[in-house]
């Protein structure tokens, strides 16, 4: 299914309501745990990049990991859409680098 057209709240129905449906949601799940298979998917699309790896390679794992961040704010009732949208009125704000070498 194309996600064109999908805001952010219907993608975290649509990935949590796969997920269930794979039985990743049978039990209860650690915040811990998905936090770092969040955190593995990134280390994937870095890996793909040491590798060379053609740029969809790369996106393939960045959607891996907002499918694995979609699918935690649905467990967990996250209103990602209102906090995305509040953080980048805020980052307008911010001074240049927000002070900050890198």
């Amino acid at each position: 299914m194309s996600s064109k057209g999908l805001v952010i709240s219907d993608l975290i129905k649509q990935c949590h309501r796969t997920a269930k449906s794979k039985g990743w949601w049978i039990n209860s799940r650690n915040d811990g745990e998905l936090i770092a298979l969040m955190h593995s998917e990134l280390s994937e699309a870095l890996e793909a990049m040491r590798k060379g790896g053609k740029k969809e390679e790369l996106a393939e794992e960045l959607a891996d990991c907002c499918i694995r961040i979609f699918d935690y704010c649905g467990s967990r009732k996250i209103n990602l859409e209102e906090a995305l949208s509040k953080k980048m009125e805020y980052n307008k704000t911010r001074p240049h680098r927000h002070g900050k070498k890198f």
